[in-house]
């Protein structure tokens, strides 16, 4: 009996790739204020964040999950 399905609380793990990518912009907002220059950093990693959501998305609905 061979599944190949992932299990299915992997999904509600996507979420916490947009989670994440609130907390960098957030974090971004904030840099902003201070002007340090760290917040290119912040939305870079917001901007990866949000790529990881849809590309385990994707990956996840063409294995059936």
């Amino acid at each position: 009996m061979n599944n190949n399905k992932p299990p299915k609380f992997l999904k509600y793990f996507e979420y916490a790739y947009l989670a994440i990518a609130g907390l960098f912009l957030f974090e971004a907002y904030l840099a902003f204020q201070e002007e340090d220059g760290k917040q290119w950093i912040m939305i870079g990693l917001a901007v990866a964040a949000v790529f990881m959501y849809f590309f385990r998305r994707r990956f996840r609905k063409n294995r059936g999950g």
